[in-house]
């Protein structure tokens, strides 16, 4: 099966086709642009070139890069509240329509938001990983290691971008000092995934299941562009289980939808935590 007929619908449809269902939900950097986190991929968002795992673990100069840049954007990150798209989906979980959420985010606004059940496909900003001995620390201890070597660096620093990965842009960084791990000497990268690198498989397998649970699929504000989250669509789609997404925009995986709506979806979600009734039974 590689696709199905697809209907660009109104809300009500979306309701109609959804009620009763135990839905499991995957979401995108749209459901956060609302919080002030750009998006990498929506139609008004510039062009991007994310780094990919190659160049931080080949080149000191894209790694230093990194790093510098992170040291500012991940502050703005932390202090990122959610909004109403992150809490109608709290909501849908607690009357039981939401089952479980994948979202392909690390910034841990859904969990902020009261969602329980959610499996952080890419990982989350607030760790950092060694990738010789595994030693993982929180990204607030970096930053007061990285504060130490690098006096007086993020005052300094006027030019900056916020990006959805805890990023920021920022011309001058090649005197930035670079922290290793501090068990090993080893290479501290976040614990999140990047381009060119994979998925870890437990976590593909647990989203697969979480999917399987499902009466039917709801993707939120993602263009489905990279297979880590355009896999689940397929997946469902394939196991005849229906597909309905929101973004603004195409996404790759509209000709697996059931339905199509395109629209925000902090409103989006707010009406359907509103409308769509609690499932009568429940596994």
């Amino acid at each position: 099966m590689d696709s199905r007929p697809m209907t660009a619908g109104s809300l009500a449809d979306v309701v109609e086709l959804l009620a009763g269902h135990r839905l499991a939900v995957l979401t995108g950097a749209g459901v956060s642009t609302d919080s002030g986190i750009p998006d990498y991929r929506g139609p008004d968002s510039p062009p991007r070139t994310p780094m990919t795992f190659q160049q931080f673990t080949g080149d000191e100069g894209f790694r230093r890069h990194y790093w510098a840049r992170n040291h500012v954007g991940w502050r703005h990150v932390h202090r990122t509240m959610p909004n109403a798209g992150h809490r109608a989906l709290a909501a849908l979980e607690q009357r039981g329509v939401v089952t479980g959420l994948i979202t392909q985010n690390v910034d841990l606004l859904h969990e902020a938001a009261g969602s329980r059940n959610v499996i952080d496909l890419h990982g989350r900003y607030d760790r950092v990983r060694c990738l010789s001995c595994g030693t993982v620390i929180s990204r607030a201890e970096l930053a007061d290691r990285l504060d130490a070597l690098n006096p007086g660096f993020t005052a300094a620093v006027a030019d900056i971008e916020i990006a959805p990965d805890a990023d920021a842009v920022i011309e001058q960084t090649s005197h930035f000092v670079v922290a290793d791990c501090a068990v090993c000497g080893g290479m501290l990268k976040p614990d999140i995934v990047y381009f060119g690198e994979n998925v870890p498989r437990e976590r593909v397998e647990r989203a697969y299941a979480m999917v399987d649970d499902a009466d039917a699929l709801l993707v939120a504000g993602s263009s489905l562009t990279v297979q880590s989250g355009l896999r689940f669509v397929r997946h469902a789609a394939l196991n005849g289980k229906p597909v309905v997404v929101v973004n603004r925009g195409a996404t790759r995986g509209d000709k697996y939808a059931a339905m199509t709506l395109d629209a925000g979806t902090s409103e989006t979600l707010t009406d359907l935590a509103e409308t769509l009734p609690t499932p009568r039974q429940s596994r």
